[in-house]
């Protein structure tokens, strides 16, 4: 485990049928094995693997995970300094362990269940992120859970088109490779290569986040680009909008559009799958039923546990959370309530759905109301002629902080008014905005996420990508 002795049996099995594909380059199971078995002899104790997207990069991969090795993905983008402060800290600092790990081997075989395989970074560019490690025991569950609740088979073919230095596609290519079912990446996200590999390599499914999407959807439907092949549709990394979704289901209308909750640190916590010619529901913080194998509960900071629809730290008990971490622990990033782990992310249940409101530290203090961005954004989002809406607290002298929010219109002019009635009836009136934006765009992070802070440099700045509403 995690995927290794899985790998050797495709490969035997079936050893001349595509594993993986990288912007147009074939690997075949056979061969994928026979390259990264070449590489496991003079692969180290601690792989720190940074490479643009390529078929090298999933050789590496393989072989820095094989025996007991534990490997650390970096994305080639990060500052050199960056990069080299990591790599020291992983080679040979206090928190990076610096000995020969017993038992790596010569083989390409998984390592036992209990042992570390991977050091995952939290996000970031200018300062050194959080890392910590996973054993392969929580890959092998977050695998089967997964599997199962995308219905993966070894039909499918899966395009990740983003960077495999992003957890997110990371796991795709391993949870492929582990379910014996072809996987496809481009060497940088380009949208006609995208929609060519759709037309012509028969994909069946995608991950990759909501902007992603957007952009293939949207110029799918221009270009005539057929995706009608595609089954399912898997994104992560903040909650579809109501532009996104109507464009992916027009452009791909047999997919099962599947969104889910989770964190690095905790793996796979809830999702919901949106099948074809389902309604949708407008607007809403919920983000579907535990993942299988997961238990959610809502606790507060005493670690007592709350009512239905009383909101605090979302807690999940499952074999699938990381061991912690490395270094960068300042005991708040992932903390244990007796077995339920937090990483400080808040929400509340209700029915047995898991409703997300976002960090702690997003939220908004207005004249003594907390305010969560996220739930401003989905009731906004639920307004018709608004495709998505960001949300965040300016300084204000009287209150402390002031609620503003940004919006992209679906279609034509969107009007102050018209986002103040349209949010009457969901939104507490402390809770609501004191004033809006129209936006071109939305203010995103590198990774895709919305920037909440960035938004309010925009304001400040008057960029032209941003107008005030009377």
């Amino acid at each position: 485990m995690p995927f290794l002795d899985r790998l050797q049996r495709w490969a035997d099995d079936r050893p001349d049928e595509t594993a993986v594909v990288v912007a147009g380059e074939h690997l075949s199971w056979s061969r994928l094995r026979d390259k990264a078995a070449a590489l496991v002899p003079a692969a180290p104790a601690i792989t720190v693997l940074s490479e643009q997207n390529s078929t090298h990069f999933a050789v590496a991969f393989a072989a820095a995970v094989a025996g007991e090795r534990q490997c650390a993905v970096l994305d080639p983008a990060w500052p050199q300094q960056l990069q080299d402060g990591i790599t020291a800290r992983i080679a040979g600092t206090e928190t990076g362990p610096a000995h020969a790990v017993p038992g790596v081997g010569t083989e390409l075989v998984d390592g036992p269940p209990e042992t570390s395989f991977l050091v995952g970074l939290t996000s970031g560019t200018t300062s050194v992120p959080k890392a910590f490690t996973r054993s392969r025991r929580s890959w092998q569950e977050s695998f089967e859970a997964s599997i199962e609740f995308f219905a993966l088979t070894q039909d499918d073919k899966s395009l990740a088109p983003g960077p495999l230095a992003a957890s997110l596609n990371l796991y795709a290519l391993a949870e492929c490779l582990y379910a014996g079912a072809e996987f496809h990446s481009l060497d940088h996200f380009d949208v006609g290569a995208a929609h060519t590999a759709v037309s012509h390599d028969g994909i069946t499914r995608l991950v990759l986040v909501p902007t992603m999407l957007r952009l293939l959807s949207e110029r799918g439907l221009t270009g005539g680009v057929d995706a009608s092949g595609i089954r399912s549709i898997i994104c992560a990394g903040s909650k579809l909008d109501a532009r996104t979704l109507e464009a992916a289901r027009r452009w791909a209308p047999n997919a099962t559009i599947f969104e889910y909750y989770g964190a690095s640190e905790l793996s796979f916590v809830s999702g919901a799958g949106l099948r074809p010619g389902e309604p949708v529901e407008p607007g809403g913080t919920g983000i579907g039923k535990p993942f299988p194998g997961v238990d959610i509960r809502i606790l507060d900071d005493d670690g007592a546990e709350l009512p239905d629809g009383s909101d605090g730290n979302i807690c999940v008990r499952s074999g699938m959370v990381s061991n912690g971490y490395l270094w960068g622990d300042d005991g708040q990033a992932l903390r244990c309530f007796d077995g339920w782990y937090t990483v400080g992310d808040q929400g509340y249940l209700s029915d047995g759905t898991l409703h997300m409101l976002g960090r702690r530290s997003d939220m908004i203090i207005t004249a003594g109301t907390n305010v969560y961005p996220h739930e401003v954004e989905m009731a906004l989002a639920s307004v018709p002629g608004v495709a998505a809406a960001v949300a965040a607290g300016m300084p204000d002298d009287l209150r402390g902080k002031r609620v503003v929010a940004g919006v992209v219109p679906s279609h034509g002019a969107v009007t102050a008014t018209q986002l103040r009635s349209g949010i009457d009836d969901v939104l507490a009136r402390n809770k609501r905005p004191l004033e809006y934006f129209v936006l071109t765009e939305l203010p995103l992070t590198d990774r895709g996420k919305i920037s909440r802070q960035l938004l309010l440099e925009w304001i400040a700045r008057n960029d032209p990508r941003i107008r005030r509403l009377g």
